[in-house]
């Protein structure tokens, strides 16, 4: 028998600490929880990304979730492992980690030959246009351009002493970012997955639903998936067979560039197409993540009636969109005030409560 839940108030932005707002919320109350939280990068010198969040946090989260409700958590390359270890030690189980490739990213790194050329004047020998989150970054210094510099285009020099032409192209260890780990954490079950469907309505994930592509794949009597066959050696008819579309979701997830640039892969892997315009236009965060990414992720760990999803920390509110795209509840938290006007325009929801 399912559990039947006690009545509580979904679709709700919560402002506020999400160690503060979480307490508000009742034991076993949420079925997943999707969050890009704080990576402890310091990212373009936003305060609150100093660190990643707590064991506390994680604690409380997995006080609200129910028993075998996933968790799906994003993190930096450079320190997803701070993130594990407190996930971990809050009482998760670390399940698997998807990760999520995409071509587009800039990199952070000091140029060494300017370092050297300080006090000398460059010779400029060219420009460079700014795109994207080149064009966005202030303070620290990122690729060649450093600095405070937004400007649309910045100039390009050359070494001016022998130091700096020995050095020129030389930089700190700075690599291109390309990926993004998302970690799959899971509440412990009550008893099997089985026992856990019925007393909690919650168990595993939603595997035909975030199949990829649309080949048909015919079961056997092994079990054995076949695709596109058009020979039977167990005898079965294909009407007589469990039909699915598409290939096993996968535990790495690319972007539309990346895809496109690895031929076939699009088959095997689920593609996220980011909208140049799905920001919005006044959505000024910094780390907004894709509306399609995140409804897959949706989709990957829906429950058979849906199922509320909570965001400790919704940033500009992809989540709670890819919820509303993906027939599912939500509970948004973000704790920066500038940012819930963003939530509410982008959600675009009248009956969305502020508290």
């Amino acid at each position: 028998m399912v559990l039947i839940e006690k009545d509580m108030q979904k679709n709700k932005i919560l402002q506020g600490d999400c160690l503060e707002k979480m307490a508000e919320l009742e034991d076993n109350s949420i079925d997943t929880i999707i969050t890009d939280p704080p990576y402890g990068l310091s990212f373009m010198g936003k305060k609150w990304d100093y660190d990643v969040p707590s064991i506390e946090v994680w604690q409380e989260c997995l006080r609200v979730l129910k028993p075998g409700g996933t968790a799906l958590i994003f993190a930096g390359s450079r320190t997803q492992h701070r993130m594990a270890v407190n996930v971990e030690d809050a009482g998760f189980i670390l399940k698997d980690c998807i990760m999520w490739l995409y071509g587009s990213g800039f990199p952070k790194a000091t140029d060494i030959s300017k370092q050297l050329d300080k006090g000398h004047k460059r010779k400029v020998i060219g420009e460079q246009k700014l795109q994207g989150t080149a064009r966005r970054m202030k303070g620290g210094n990122y690729g060649d351009f450093g600095g405070e510099d937004t400007a649309d285009v910045v100039d390009i020099t050359e070494p001016a002493t022998e130091e700096a032409k020995l050095w020129n192209g030389w930089k700190s260890h700075g690599l291109k970012p390309a990926y993004e780990p998302i970690l799959v954490a899971v509440k412990p079950n009550d008893g099997t997955y089985a026992n856990n469907a019925l007393e909690w309505g919650v168990s595993g994930l939603n595997i035909d639903g975030g199949r990829i592509g649309t080949e048909q794949i015919e079961q056997g009597r092994e079990g054995r998936g076949v695709a596109d066959s058009t020979s039977y050696h167990d005898g079965l008819k294909p009407t007589e067979r469990t039909m699915a579309t598409g290939r096993f979701p996968a535990n790495i997830l690319l972007d539309e560039h990346t895809a496109n640039n690895a031929g076939e892969w699009s088959r095997y892997f689920y593609v996220a197409k980011a909208s140049k315009s799905e920001r919005g236009e006044e959505n000024n965060h910094p780390t907004v993540k894709p509306i399609k990414l995140m409804e897959y992720l949706c989709t990957l760990t829906k429950t058979p009636t849906g199922g509320c999803v909570l965001d400790p920390f919704a940033g500009s509110g992809t989540t709670g969109l890819a919820c509303i795209n993906t027939g599912r509840d939500y509970i948004l938290i973000e704790r920066e005030e500038e940012y819930i006007p963003i939530i509410k325009a982008r959600l675009n929801i009248k009956q969305t409560k502020l508290i």
